[in-house]
């Protein structure tokens, strides 16, 4: 009996260290404003991230890295000066009788796709060409300034190409992918009820509307809907944040494991593909907030997106400090329990609520800059005044909205 418990134990374990990514790739037909976008809700060990500029490839790109990784050898999301967007979701049903022992090189091949891979086309290339076992077992969503828009579900030593702009593969014109593969063993892998809420939620949407980068930075990562067991945790809000009140909290598609969510919205076919922009939420997205980043010539970016003195970015450490507020401490609960009290109330005093008007502004002066420079051409001048205003201004309104409150 012993015995068996503890080989219950190594199984449950094991499933509790995946790491479970959300994403989805939409083609410009399916868009408000007909640029391409993808998402990729971010779960990982690594909660701390940030983002970095790079210079050393043939084309800069800014890219989502681990705050631990020093030497920036691994992007797990990011978007180039051509206008190419990469990002993954790990699969576990694509292997069939692999014995390959190398692993883990997704966000190294997500490094050197960004830096020499301006089309779809040179991104296949590259996997053909690459030196096989390529150590992976993904599926890489890529955009370009071509419109094109597809998922690679990739093993060790093949792929499988699945055409967003392809109506008999994507009939609305989007794709989305959790932790299996529709290329490999059916009923194999992970991510099925996050895979069904999120499909849930964009065919909602979709017959509302066309799919919007704010949708997809907004009420993807943050949704609280389980489809599962039909919960939705914004329909059972308590009326205080006094009213301590802990729900199950697994499966959902923000988790305690999810430490960032980014969303790249690409170009259309007639436009300055460095216009591509990157919504990016580092951190927990249900405590932190959303930023824009453009890329610049001098590699300039928000200061509390990127690394400080300490190695990690000073949002990031924020978002998980306001994190710690809605998990339990106990051990044995903090993965699974959330104090929705402390998150969302009737009386608007949770986390989140607090963190929307900050935000708000943000996208406010953010939406207003990026319809300048499409009309007008990008002014480098006047991104890097936004990102000193962001500076400036981000970490000390929430901080004021939390004053008093420990």
């Amino acid at each position: 009996m012993y015995r068996a418990n503890i080989i219950i134990f190594l199984i449950l374990l094991s499933v509790q260290t995946l790491l479970p990514c959300t994403t989805a790739v939409v083609s410009g037909k399916a868009t408000t404003d007909g640029r391409p976008l993808l998402l990729k809700n971010r779960d990982a060990d690594a909660l701390q991230n940030r983002l970095t500029y790079f210079f050393d490839g043939r084309y800069k790109f800014i890219g989502l890295v681990n705050s631990k990784d020093k030497n920036n050898s691994e992007v797990w999301c990011g978007f180039n000066e051509k206008g190419f967007g990469i990002m993954n979701s790990a699969s576990y049903n694509l292997k069939k009788n692999d014995t390959t022992k190398l692993s883990d090189m997704e966000g190294i091949i997500m490094k050197l796709a960004l830096s020499k891979c301006a089309t779809l086309q040179d991104f296949e290339n590259l996997l053909n060409e690459l030196e096989k076992p390529l150590g992976v077992e993904a599926n890489f969503g890529v955009i370009d300034a071509d419109g094109g828009a597809a998922y690679y579900e990739t093993d060790n030593f093949s792929y499988t190409k699945y055409d967003v702009n392809d109506p008999e593969t994507a009939p609305n014109g989007y794709l989305i992918r959790t932790n299996f593969s529709f290329s490999g063993t059916e009923n194999k892998g992970y991510g099925y009820i996050r895979y069904e809420t999120a499909s849930l939620l964009f065919a909602d949407q979709y017959r509302n509307g066309k799919i919007s980068s704010n949708f997809l930075i907004n009420d993807v990562p943050r949704c609280l809907a389980h489809s599962l067991t039909h919960q939705d945790l914004m329909n059972q809000l308590p009326q205080s944040i006094t009213d301590t009140a802990y729900v199950f909290f697994r499966d959902f598609i923000p988790r305690s494991s999810t430490a960032s969510a980014i969303v790249v919205q690409g170009v259309k076919k007639d436009e300055d593909p460095s216009m591509s922009t990157m919504w990016s939420i580092i951190g927990f997205p249900l405590t932190s907030v959303i930023i824009p980043v453009w890329l610049v010539e001098d590699g300039t970016l928000p200061q509390i997106l990127v690394a400080d003195e300490s190695g990690n970015a000073p949002l990031c450490d924020l978002a998980l400090k306001l994190k710690s507020k809605v998990f339990p401490g106990q051990y044995d609960a903090k993965d699974n329990y959330l104090n929705l009290a402390e998150l969302l109330n009737r009386d608007n005093t949770g986390v989140r609520q607090k963190l929307i008007p900050v935000e708000d502004e943000i996208m406010l002066l953010s939406k207003f800059l990026l319809d300048k420079m499409r009309i007008k051409g990008k002014n480098e001048k006047e991104i890097k005044d936004f990102y000193k205003w962001i500076d400036s201004s981000v970490i000390k309104k929430i901080n004021s909205k939390f004053e008093g409150a420990d």
